[in-house]
């Protein structure tokens, strides 16, 4: 028997709605309307870009995969309730301390393994995640890896907010990444330093490199305005290191099937 597909429907910053093994994942939901601003007591987030689909067209839930609860640009308000719905949430162990009983926190390299239709397992690993320079991390965060264990060969690997370093780098080790969703942005802030909180578009192509059989699916790159890179940069720094055919960017809103 092949492996299923993997179909995936990108929403919008971080957001997509993965179809893995017949479960469905909700990465990182936001679902606010553009316009929206998110104070804190330090910066404020502004969100320029609606989701492509609303909360309520996206249907059922196993799970929601969110890399951290604490920053609105992965769970913001209607996102807040669309955890609230959803079977269970996979998170941090301090995000699902927050978030209470339908959530399950997870440290890196964690695995629990959910059943599927059909009577098979797909196990869902924690990977490290520092979201941000060295001394500097804005975390906790975590990131994700699906493997159907029908087919244990290739896995899916959802990134979170993280840059690329050490701990990233032992997820190519310990799994074949067969398609990366990649949280992109480059993201700053003023009250965290100058440094980028999330993979640049050259950290990006540093990945590519290292894992030479990775699709990339380029997620959190617009939206946002302290989004330091978008769609343009990303394909700019691929294009010059002749990575191009590596990304796979995906219609807002529109289902698309990976091999």
């Amino acid at each position: 028997m092949s492996p299923a597909p993997l179909r995936v429907t990108y929403i919008g910053g971080p957001t997509a709605l993965l179809e893995c093994a017949g479960l469905r994942f909700l990465t990182d939901p936001t679902l606010d309307p553009a316009g929206t601003d998110y104070p804190t007591p330090v910066y404020t987030l502004h969100k320029t870009q609606s989701p492509a689909l609303p909360a309520a067209g996206i249907d059922h839930i196993d799970a929601v995969l969110l890399s951290h609860d604490h920053h609105f640009d992965n769970l913001d308000h209607a996102g807040r309730a669309a955890v609230a719905i959803a079977g269970m949430t996979y998170t941090t162990r301090t995000g699902a301390e927050r978030l209470g009983a339908m959530a399950r926190g997870l440290e890196p390299w964690e695995s629990v393994d959910l059943p599927t239709p059909g009577g098979g397992s797909l196990r869902l690993t924690a990977t490290p995640a520092r979201h941000g320079p060295a001394g500097g991390d804005r975390g906790p965060v975590i990131g994700f890896i699906l493997t159907d264990l029908r087919h244990p060969e290739t896995s899916t690997w959802f990134s979170g907010d993280t840059v690329w370093y050490e701990g990233v780098e032992e997820v190519g080790r310990r799994f074949r990444v067969g398609t990366a969703l990649l949280n992109l942005g480059a993201a700053k802030v003023a009250a965290a330093g100058p440094d980028p909180l999330t993979f640049t578009a050259a950290q990006a192509v540093e990945l590519a490199r290292a894992w030479p059989e990775t699709l990339i699916i380029p997620l959190h790159f617009e939206g946002w305005t302290h989004f330091s890179e978008g769609q343009a940069e990303v394909a700019r720094a691929f294009a010059a290191a002749g990575l191009e055919s590596r990304l796979r960017w995906l219609e807002p809103g529109k289902r698309t099937t990976l091999p």
